[in-house]
């Protein structure tokens, strides 16, 4: 099933069957900021949270109808992962979104904020009245669409590595 996202883009629902590729695009997502680390672990993360109850959705461009188009597989440019989360103030079940990916040459085309109005439907149809997520500080770009978007800090994770 697909729709329309932007003009250019469709929108397409994954399934449990898409596990491999969205372990793919955490890859991507990690090596982008943090390139020489470990990632095998993201695989284990896939494995434990993708489910039937955690939506998956790919971006695809549209491509202009020509003979050999017909015979090619469309590859996602982007994603979106989204699961649940508890709100630890009110106890209330709330959208957490787990994954926005856009590849780096389909950025800054409103792929990632079409992706987040995705996000927020999916919320709003469950009766949610919140999303979270969890962004890394450094990750500049992507800070400055959430907050674009309205979203606000609601808590500070602290880390502190402890040598053995």
């Amino acid at each position: 099933m697909s729709e329309p996202l932007i003009p250019g883009y469709e929108l397409r629902s994954g399934s449990t069957l898409d596990r491999a590729l969205l372990v793919k695009f955490m890859q991507r997502t990690y090596q982008e900021l943090y390139a020489g680390q470990p990632i095998a672990h993201l695989a284990h993360t896939v494995e434990q949270y993708f489910s039937t109850d955690t939506p998956l959705w790919w971006v695809e461009p549209v491509a202009s109808p020509t003979p050999q188009s017909l015979f090619q597989l469309r590859q996602p440019i982007a994603c979106l992962w989204l699961g649940n989360a508890i709100d630890q103030i009110q106890g209330d079940r709330h959208a957490h979104v787990f994954l926005v990916y856009v590849d780096p040459a389909h950025r800054r085309c409103g792929i990632g904020s079409a992706l987040m109005r995705q996000a927020e439907a999916w919320a709003k149809a469950r009766g949610d009245r919140q999303i979270g997520l969890q962004v890394f500080q450094t990750n500049q770009p992507a800070l400055q669409l959430y907050e674009r978007l309205g979203y606000q800090p609601q808590s500070i994770w602290m880390v502190k590595g402890i040598r053995p």
